[in-house]
């Protein structure tokens, strides 16, 4: 069906479109600009393209909207169990990477397998204790470089490094490549 689609919006509903539009959850603000978009009579096709999006999915997102409102565009939590093992895994790792880096032991991920399993009796997986520290701790991580911690490596005591150049997971020909 081509043409224009047969959606309407109360002026309650609108406003809340558009509020849930700022959302910082990208997914529900992108399903809350379409149906935006559509009200304001642009086509499946083009807004498809202003989102990289198939056609179906557009249509999708406003069918989920005339049959449960907005409320149907926010974003859910994902049904099933909650993970037991990364949640565990964070509430020993977090304290013990909080201590300045002077005064603790160097932690790899078998010395904090062999920690998780002694604290919590919780057996986490080389991956999943991978995944669970990326997640969890590299976000504070960053937070704390970005606010300029001193650079050592290369004779550069003293002097503050960019922040791009101290986020996680970057290698040591990136962080060169950022300083020059």
């Amino acid at each position: 069906m081509t043409g224009k689609s047969p959606l309407l919006a109360s002026e309650e509903q609108r406003t809340a479109l558009t509020a849930l539009a700022g959302s910082r959850d990208r997914g529900e603000a992108d399903r809350a600009r379409a149906v935006l978009l559509t009200l304001a009579g642009w086509t499946s096709p083009r807004i498809a393209e202003a989102f990289g999006v198939r056609e179906d999915t557009v249509r999708l997102w406003r069918s989920d909207f005339m049959g449960g409102g907005v409320a149907a565009l926010q974003a859910r939590v994902a049904a099933g169990p909650t993970p037991v093992k990364s949640e565990a895994a964070v509430r020993v790792i977090a304290p013990l990477l909080d201590q300045p880096a002077a005064d603790r032991r160097n932690w790899t991920i078998p010395r904090l397998r062999a920690e998780i399993e002694a604290r919590e009796g919780v057996c986490i997986s080389r991956s999943q204790l991978s995944k669970a520290l990326h997640k969890k701790v590299s976000l504070a991580a960053a937070t704390t470089h970005a606010e300029g911690t001193s650079d050592c490596r290369r004779g550069r005591a003293g002097r503050l490094a960019p922040a791009t150049a101290q986020t996680a997971g970057r290698s040591r020909r990136h962080h060169a490549a950022l300083r020059r």
